[in-house]
């Protein structure tokens, strides 16, 4: 849902029994008011769709979220919500802890997700990401990841599971991300794979932290 800045049109002097210059200067006054907010409404418009401007004020439904821990699995071959503890930005849509998202406003919605994985094994894994929708799974929503071994003793091979599931959505669907691997991750027990995390670094170059998981959902139309 877009929204726009808008007007109505006027009320118009009501026309006299004879002929009034006043009424009829009033009346031409009040339609050229009209249509210069009309010409300056499709002048911006222009703008927009030619590339943008300050002129138009569109606000999109959407919702951008990160992670700024580890996360880990319940267990072997166990689904596991996927969570979220940083709203980035977000309209017409709630942002529920630990995981989830609730739909104000029906439509058709793009949901991209960047997922950090790291596999301590000494072997590759693969790890399954997928959507719920109020507690079911989405159909066709599932990407596998193969994930390599890791570089050595200690220091873990880093994978980032990216992808996007376009799909429509009502008002109050509360939307959910999943994952599962076959072999977690588990301190002093096994190695295996989690979701990573970092913090920010100054040395040896400077650069921001590093979530572990990081999603956005858009707004793409109306629904059909």
């Amino acid at each position: 849902m877009a929204i726009i800045k808008n007007f109505t049109a006027p009320a118009l002097p009501l026309p006299q029994p004879t002929y009034q210059p006043v009424s009829e200067s009033d009346k031409n006054r009040t339609l050229r008011l009209y249509f210069n907010r009309l010409d300056s409404y499709l002048n911006d418009l222009t703008t927009l769709l030619n590339g943008g401007g300050p002129g138009l004020s569109i606000a999109l439904p959407h919702i951008a979220a990160s992670d700024s821990g580890d996360q880990y699995a319940a267990g072997d071959n166990t689904p596991t919500l996927a969570t979220w503890d940083t709203l980035n930005s977000g309209l017409f849509w709630t942002l529920n802890s630990p995981g989830s998202a609730t739909a104000q406003i029906a439509g058709v919605y793009k949901i991209t997700y960047s997922l950090q994985f790291a596999n301590t094994d000494n072997a590759a894994h693969d790890a399954t990401v997928w959507l719920r929708n109020n507690g079911t799974d989405i159909a066709k929503s599932t990407t596998q990841f193969t994930l390599i071994a890791r570089q050595s003793a200690g220091v873990p091979a880093l994978n980032v599971g990216y992808s996007e599931v376009v799909f429509e959505v009502d008002v109050g669907d509360e939307i959910e991300l999943y994952w599962a691997t076959e072999q977690a991750y588990d301190a002093g027990v096994q190695d295996g794979v989690y979701i990573f995390s970092d913090t920010a670094q100054t040395s040896p170059y400077a650069r921001p932290a590093i979530p572990s998981a990081i999603g956005s959902i858009v707004w793409v139309s109306a629904p059909t």
